[in-house]
C-alpha cells in the first residue's frame, strides 16, 4: 500500500511499512523512512506503482487550464474530490485526483486553502487584482533586467531621465529603477553614483553638487518674479560727506561705506554708512517673505545666490556715483581720536568711490603707512580711519592677529580657477573689521538699553550663538553685538535694521515680541547659515581639487597641522594622510603626492614623499 500525503507545504508519496492508526511509518522511493500523521494522508493507492505516481499526477496537473478550473469550481468551500468528480465527469482515479489537487494547490490566487484537501474559490475582484499584481511584477522584472543591461553597457535608459534627481539624491530603494542601478553597480564593481555618472546621468561633478544643494534648499528654483517699483527715498536728507566702500572686486551687494571729515573746532567725525533695504521692504511683504525664506546670500566660488532680487540690490547697494539711502552711525572724536559722542541718522549719502582690495592693498599697507606714502585717492582718510581702528582694537583688549593667518579668494572663469591668498589682519582688514564691530556693538547696546527687541551674537565659554536676549561677546570684547552691517546679505541684519530705523525715527518697532517673532528668525537663520557655509566649504574643496589638476600640482608641499591632518600649501585644502610618519611634528612642511581625485565624492589620496 502506498500513500499520497502533504508535508511541509508540499506533496509526497511513500510506501506504508507500518500503520499505527494515528500515524504511519512510510518509506520514500529512495529508501528514506519517516513518520507521517494519518491526518496528513490524502490518498491510499496500490496502482500505479510508487515510482510513476507523482510523474503521472504532474502530467494530469499540466493539462488542467487554470481559468477553466476556476470557472467550474463551486463558489463556496469545497473538497478536492468533489471538484474532481465534477471536472472529470466520473469517479476520478487516484492519479487524476492527485493531479487536480496539485493544480489547486499551485493556484493560490485562484483558490484559497481552507484545510486538508479543502479550498475556496477566490472572488472575481480578488482574482483580477492578484493576477494584475503578478503581471506588474513580471513586467517590472523584465524592465529591471533591461535597465540593468543598459546601465552595464554605459547607457542611460530613457525612463531614467525624469527620475535623475531622485536616483542621485534621494533614491527609493524599492523602485525598479534603483534596483537595476544596484544590480548593475554590483556587477561593475562601482558605487551607484559612479555607475550613473558613467551612464551620463551627471553632466558634470560641479552640476552634481550644485543640483543636490538646490534640491534641498531651493526646491522652487532660484529665479524670482519681477519686483514691483521700489521707492526712490529722495525725501531723505543728503549727508554732507563723501563716502567710500572697501570690498572685493567681485562684490555687488555693497552693504557698507565709510567717511571721515574734520569737525568744526577740532576733532573728527567718522561715519559708518550701512545700506538701508529695510526702508523699502515691508515686514510680511513678498520681498520680505523671499528674504526670510533664503535667510542669507549663498556664496559659491565663481557664483552666488543672493538673498534679495537683483532689482532690490541695484536700488540699495552702495555703488559709487550716486546718493544711496543708508543708516549712518557717526562717531564724534576729539583730536586724540577718543569718542565723545555717537549719533544715528537715516539719510542718503553720496558714495564717491568703491575701493577694491586688489588695487588698494598694494598702496595702503604697513609700509606705506609708516612712510607716509598716502598720495592716492582717500589715502589720508584711510590712514585716519586706521588710527581710529587701532584705538578701538586696543579698547576691546584684542591682541593683534597672528601673522600666519590666511584668507583665500576664489575666482572662477571659463572652467579655470584662480585662488588668491590674502594675509589676514592687513591694515585694510583691521580698519573695516573694527568699524563694523563698532556699529554692530553700538546699535546692539542702544537697542538693549531701550528694550527694543533685537537679535544678538553672544559668545561665552568659547561658544557663539544667536540670541534674542542681549549678552556679551567675549571673543570681541563687547557688551552686546547685534549683526546690523550686512542687511543686503543676511536676514538677521535686515530685521535688526528695521528696529534701528524705528528707534532712530521715534516710531514703534515692527517686532515687539522677541521670543515669538525673533526666535523663529533665529532658528531659521542658524539652520540656513550653517547649511550654506557647509556648501561653500564643499565647493571650495571642489575648486581646490580642480586647481591641483589645472596646475599639475601632483607633487606639492603640505603643512602638518596635527596628528596626520595636513593642509596643502597655496590653497585651503585639508586632508588626512595616514602615510605620514608619526615622528613628524605639527608645523613641519612635507612633500606629498596627490592621486586618485574623485570629483563626485571630493576624496583623493595624499601620500607622504619626504620632509621638505
Amino acid at each position: 500500500m502506498h500513500v499520497f500525503y502533504e508535508e511541509d507545504g508540499g506533496f509526497k508519496v511513500g510506501t506504508v511499512l507500518a500503520d499505527n492508526v494515528s500515524s504511519l511509518q512510510v518509506e520514500a522511493l529512495h529508501g528514506k523512512r519517516t513518520k507521517v500523521k494519518a491526518a496528513a494522508v490524502l490518498l491510499r493507492f496500490g496502482e500505479p506503482g510508487l515510482a510513476g505516481f507523482l510523474e503521472a499526477a504532474h502530467g494530469v496537473e499540466a493539462g488542467i487550464e487554470p481559468e477553466f478550473l476556476w470557472d467550474v469550481a463551486p463558489q463556496d468551500e469545497f473538497d478536492y474530490q468533489t471538484l474532481a468528480r465534477e471536472y472529470f465527469g466520473h469517479e476520478p482515479s487516484h492519479v487524476e485526483a492527485a493531479g487536480l489537487l496539485l493544480r489547486l494547490h499551485g493556484l493560490p490566487m485562484h483558490f484559497y486553502k481552507k484545510g486538508k484537501g479543502r479550498y475556496r474559490t477566490a472572488p472575481p475582484e480578488s482574482l483580477k487584482a492578484a493576477l494584475a499584481s503578478v503581471e506588474r511584477k513580471r513586467q517590472q522584472a523584465e524592465a529591471l533586467a533591461a535597465y540593468a543591461a543598459a546601465l552595464a553597457r554605459g547607457e542611460l535608459p530613457e525612463a531614467f531621465k525624469p527620475l535623475l534627481d531622485e536616483l542621485l539624491y534621494e533614491p527609493d530603494r524599492g523602485s525598479t529603477e534603483y534596483k537595476a542601478v544596484e544590480a548593475a553597480a554590483g556587477q561593475a564593481g562601482l558605487s551607484p553614483l559612479h555607475l550613473l555618472a558613467r551612464a551620463g546621468a551627471v553632466p558634470s561633478p560641479y552640476d552634481y553638487h550644485l543640483r543636490r544643494f538646490l534640491r534641498e534648499h531651493f526646491p522652487s528654483g532660484v529665479h524670482v518674479a519681477p519686483v514691483a517699483p521700489l521707492p526712490d527715498h529722495e525725501d531723505l536728507p543728503l549727508a554732507p560727506v563723501e563716502a567710500f566702500s572697501i570690498d572685493d572686486v567681485s562684490t555687488t551687494e555693497i552693504d557698507d561705506a565709510l567717511s571721515v571729515v574734520a569737525r568744526p573746532g577740532g576733532g573728527w567725525q567718522v561715519g559708518v554708512h550701512i545700506a538701508a533695504p529695510a526702508l523699502g521692504l515691508a515686514p510680511g511683504g513678498p520681498l520680505d517673505a523671499l528674504a526670510a525664506s533664503r535667510q542669507s546670500t549663498v556664496y559659491i566660488p565663481g557664483d552666488k545666490i543672493t538673498m534679495l532680487p537683483d532689482a532690490v540690490i541695484e536700488r540699495y547697494t552702495l555703488r559709487e556715483g550716486g546718493a544711496r539711502p543708508v543708516v549712518s552711525l557717526y562717531a564724534h572724536l576729539d583730536e586724540s581720536l577718543a569718542p565723545i559722542g555717537f549719533e544715528t541718522r537715516v539719510e542718503r549719502v553720496h558714495v564717491a568711490a568703491n575701493l577694491r582690495h586688489d588695487e588698494i592693498e598694494a598702496r595702503f599697507n604697513e609700509q606705506s603707512i609708516a612712510a607716509g606714502a598716502l598720495d592716492f585717492p582717500f589715502g589720508q582718510e584711510l590712514a585716519r580711519l586706521y588710527a581710529f581702528a587701532l584705538r578701538l582694537e586696543a579698547g576691546r583688549g584684542r591682541p593683534e592677529p597672528a601673522p600666519d593667518k590666511r584668507d583665500y579668494a576664489f575666482y572662477v572663469a571659463q572652467g579655470r580657477v584662480r585662488i588668491v591668498e590674502r594675509r589676514r589682519g592687513s591694515p585694510m582688514d583691521r580698519l573695516v573689521a573694527e568699524l563694523m564691530i563698532l556699529a554692530n556693538a553700538h546699535w546692539g547696546g542702544e537697542l538693549a538699553a531701550a528694550r527694543v527687541p533685537a537679535i544678538y551674537r553672544v559668545q561665552n565659554g568659547g561658544k557663539t550663538r544667536m540670541s534674542v536676549a542681549p549678552g556679551p561677546h567675549d571673543g570681541l570684547g563687547v557688551e552686546q553685538y547685534a549683526w546690523s552691517s550686512s542687511p543686503l546679505r543676511r536676514y538677521v541684519d535686515l530685521v535688526n535694521q528695521r528696529q534701528i530705523i524705528a528707534r532712530a525715527q521715534g516710531e514703534d518697532p515692527p517686532y515687539r515680541r522677541a521670543a515669538d517673532e525673533l526666535g523663529m528668525v533665529v532658528r531659521d537663520f542658524e539652520a540656513a547659515y550653517e547649511a550654506y557655509a557647509e556648501f561653500q566649504r564643499q565647493m571650495e574643496r571642489y575648486w581646490c581639487l580642480r586647481w591641483v589638476e589645472q596646475e599639475s600640482a601632483w607633487r606639492t608641499r603640505a603643512v602638518v597641522l596635527r596628528d596626520n591632518l595636513v593642509r596643502l600649501e597655496r590653497i585651503p585644502l585639508f586632508t588626512r594622510m595616514p602615510s605620514l610618519p608619526a615622528e613628524i611634528a605639527a608645523g613641519s612642511t612635507v612633500e606629498v603626492d596627490i592621486r586618485a581625485i574623485d570629483y563626485l565624492t571630493l576624496d583623493f589620496d595624499c601620500l607622504f614623499v619626504a620632509r621638505a
